[in-house]
């Protein structure tokens, strides 16, 4: 009867293995439950900073070709400070559409019949166009560009609906989404937009 309660009964050396899994399940599933809510805060941080700071766009349509062109991913930047000459998103009708900052604030812009801009009467030095045109305008020119807005136009003069059409207008500070900073697909033009 003894030999029997002893055959049944665990050995010191099993007992201690199988503490040792036990404390190996609890540590197993510690780590896990913490790798995960590292995952979890590092992709909830980079929803917002995308979102908020840093979002992705992918260009449609053909109005700022050669610059950019259909099926290009950019990277903007939030910033409230533009020049002319940068590259800007903002929102319209739902939207997020991408063209170039001509004037600012106060600025008198004019275009002549073979698309030439004139920013103050002065020329504008524009070396990222391949043609000029007039494309399609519908503003009394000369025009003034309002007090918090910003004059815009896409690089392919003769296509895009920008600043020059009443139909968008010139931007508010409100409708921007950031200035495009970069170019991160395709790869072969991977690299900053000018």
């Amino acid at each position: 009867m003894n030999k029997k309660l002893k055959g049944e009964m665990p050995t010191v050396h099993q007992l201690e293995a199988e503490l040792q899994h036990e404390k190996y399940k609890v540590r197993y599933h510690s780590v896990l439950r913490s790798t995960m809510y590292v995952l979890i805060t590092v992709a909830a941080i980079s929803v917002l900073t995308a979102t908020l700071w840093l979002p992705v766009l992918q260009i449609y349509g053909s109005s700022m070709t050669p610059t950019l062109s259909e099926g290009d991913i950019v990277l903007s930047i939030k910033s409230s400070d533009f020049k002319s000459g940068d590259i800007i998103s903002f929102y319209y009708n739902n939207k997020v559409l991408i063209k170039r900052v001509i004037g600012g604030p106060g600025d008198w812009i004019d275009i002549d019949e073979a698309g030439t801009v004139y920013v103050n009467d002065e020329e504008l030095d524009e070396p990222y166009l391949t043609e000029k045109a007039l494309g399609e305008c519908d503003i009394q020119l000369p025009y003034q560009v309002p007090d918090g807005r910003i004059f815009v136009m896409g690089d392919h003069r003769s296509t895009s609906v920008d600043s020059r059409s009443s139909t968008i207008g010139c931007v508010a500070q409100e409708q921007i989404v950031g200035k495009i900073v970069g170019r991160i697909w395709p790869l072969s033009r991977l690299g900053g937009v000018k």
